[in-house]
């Protein structure tokens, strides 16, 4: 049985990972820009602006459904209890 408790810590630790994971991935376009293009490049026929921007708008929804699904029910149980 979950407690209030262990879903407020489940929630907290998983906001924890995913915001660690877009940092990670930003860091990742930042520093080896040129060889993930490169990679991708060799799957997909992208221009340079192309790929930013795809990688650009992933990110964003990322950290909006982390905000949604882990950071609001986070901050609601903690309200509640």
């Amino acid at each position: 049985m979950m407690t209030i408790e262990m879903l407020r810590g489940f929630l907290g630790w998983s906001t924890l990972i995913n915001l660690g994971f877009v940092c990670y991935w930003f860091f990742f376009i930042m520093f080896a820009h040129d060889w993930m293009y490169r990679l991708h490049n060799r799957w997909f026929t992208l221009s340079v602006e192309r790929f930013d921007s795809i990688h650009y708008a992933g990110m964003a929804l990322y950290k909006m459904g982390i905000l949604m699904f882990n950071l609001v029910p986070y901050l609601a149980l903690l309200i509640i209890s």
